[in-house]
């Protein structure tokens, strides 16, 4: 038994499986920047595949400091995390609807730069950008599955009011920086907080009403926006407000892009003309056939696609099935219930945008601004999934020698 315990105490076991996918991660996004250097025209595209190298290398530090601290260091730095980060979401909100409303529209405060109508960025001279909602992301998850646990912990009874309880503990945390963000407004990342809480309380034992009234009100939404976008359009732009006829143009070139291809439907016509025409193996690296929007970031898929054809979008899916389904196993291993609501998060989090942003680019969904986690170019989301997949790592050392300490006993 003596033995047992002392083996628990042996040096971190490193999940060389998970660190590998990454690995492979980081160079495919290097080849897919690399081959969409003739597609990139609002910056210097060596520059950008420089920085790609540099969050990467950075993102490797930030994972293994974090393997080092701990998952308990980590957890209870969340909460501060959360406080910084939400005063970093207020400091923009004032810039764009306190500071550019009565000093002019042109006015920001210091270091807030607005990129394509979004309030959402840190301008650092010499470091580079910062996204607090991405980093906000990850806290979000981290602080709803300690919630989760602590509630499950103490609860005496399963019922409708204990999980109304959970539901109001969790939301008083998420919703300030949900509607914060929403306003800037990022509408893709709220989404994404949105599916990770939504997945993690599905998973922490509450009762299947709930799923069911969610299922129901989200099929009542979209058959209510069908409705009115078939039959009220004018209603509809009300309601999406100032920037209606941009949201709904989006909708347009989604359900019909052959209709506008210079304007509405560009983006899909262009990502399905890329891919489309590259065959089984695609045209080659920096092989400039058509034009495709924002090719380092939101269209990278449609970048591989078009330059190593469809045995590359099979590659980058398989990829990101391996990452999705070596999480999916650290979190059957894991005995902490935390641990796994936390797992949950970020697995929610992967499979909403990988699902997303690739079915944007095949036309099954419509385009918004997602990137791919770990293939698109990126140094805030980068770092964010970095700082996750550090967590995770922990995770599944710690399974791994509480099942060595289950053996030797």
């Amino acid at each position: 038994m003596n033995q047992a315990l002392l083996k628990v105490k042996d040096p971190k076991k490193y999940d060389f499986v998970l660190v590998t996918i990454l690995a492979i991660m980081a160079i495919t996004s290097f080849v897919s920047i690399y081959s969409a250097f003739a597609l990139i025209t609002s910056e210097n595209p060596t520059f950008l595949l420089m920085k790609q190298i540099m969050w990467y290398t950075l993102g490797f530090l930030v994972m293994s400091m974090i393997m080092y601290l701990g998952n308990d260091v980590m957890f209870n730095f969340a909460k501060l995390a959360y406080w910084v980060l939400l005063g970093a979401l207020i400091y923009l909100f004032i810039s764009k609807y306190i500071v550019s409303r009565f000093m002019g529209y042109e006015k920001n405060l210091p270091f807030v730069t607005p990129i394509n109508g979004a309030t959402s960025w840190f301008q650092f001279p010499g470091i580079g950008s910062f996204q607090p909602s991405e980093f906000m992301k990850v806290v979000l998850i981290m602080i709803t599955a300690a919630i989760i646990d602590d509630h499950n912990t103490n609860k005496i009874v399963d019922s409708y009011e204990s999980d109304i309880q959970l539901f109001i503990k969790v939301f008083k945390w998420v919703l300030p920086p949900l509607i914060l963000i929403f306003i800037q407004p990022d509408t893709g990342v709220c989404i994404i907080i949105l599916f990770s809480i939504i997945m993690m309380l599905a998973c922490s034992g509450i009762k299947n009403f709930w799923l069911f009234c969610g299922l129901g009100l989200f099929l009542l939404a979209v058959g209510i926006f069908s409705y009115l976008y078939l039959f009220n359009h004018s209603l509809l732009a009300s309601l999406f407000g100032s920037d209606s006829l941009y949201k709904l143009d989006r909708i347009k070139g989604w359900l019909d892009p052959e209709s506008d291809i210079l304007h509405t439907g560009n983006q899909l016509y262009t990502a399905l003309m890329a891919m489309g025409s590259a065959g089984l193996t695609g045209h080659g690296i920096q092989e400039f056939l058509i034009q495709i929007p924002e090719a380092q970031t939101d269209f990278i898929f449609a970048v591989i696609g078009q330059s190593f054809g469809l045995l590359g979008t099979l590659f980058t899916v398989v990829l990101c099935m391996s990452l999705d389904l070596k999480l999916l196993r650290i979190a059957a291993l894991t005995k902490t219930t935390k641990d796994k609501y936390y797992i949950s998060g970020v697995l929610g989090m992967l499979l909403f945008q990988q699902f997303q942003n690739i079915g944007m680019i095949i036309g099954l969904l419509p385009i918004t601004g997602i990137t791919l986690p770990f293939i698109s170019y990126g140094g805030s989301s980068l770092l964010s999934y970095f700082i996750a997949i550090g967590i995770i790592c922990n995770t599944s050392s710690k399974a791994h020698k509480l099942s060595d300490y289950v053996y030797e006993a």
